[in-house]
């Protein structure tokens, strides 16, 4: 019973980590949390089958990844309007840079 309550321990801390990571808009962090799942989710697997209090855990975790990967979608959307304008206006700051660069007197250093 031992590795039943340390898997589901376990398990508890990577969906703390994702939520963490997720409520502090920490997408560096996130993404680290993310990827290290499935060796974690792998290593956990080997112990055995998991009991019903472990797919309880498992399902809580999958909806703690549901939830970052839903706020990580609703920061890209945020973000596209911004990303939109750059795009939009790439051509005047490549003109203005390009002008600056060819100006008398201006110092590069």
């Amino acid at each position: 019973m031992a590795d039943a309550i340390d898997r589901q321990a376990q398990l508890a801390r990577l969906g703390d980590a994702l939520q963490d990571a997720a409520a502090r808009k920490n997408w560096d962090k996130l993404g680290e949390q993310a990827r290290a799942l499935l060796p974690a989710l792998r290593a956990l697997a080997a112990h055995g089958p998991w009991n019903a209090l472990e797919h309880a855990a498992l399902e809580r975790l999958r909806a703690q990844h549901d939830a970052a990967a839903q706020d990580v979608g609703a920061a890209a959307r945020a973000l596209e309007p911004r990303l939109e304008e750059m795009r939009a206006n790439k051509d005047g700051w490549i003109a203005y840079a390009m002008h600056n660069e060819t100006e008398p007197g201006v110092s590069h250093e």
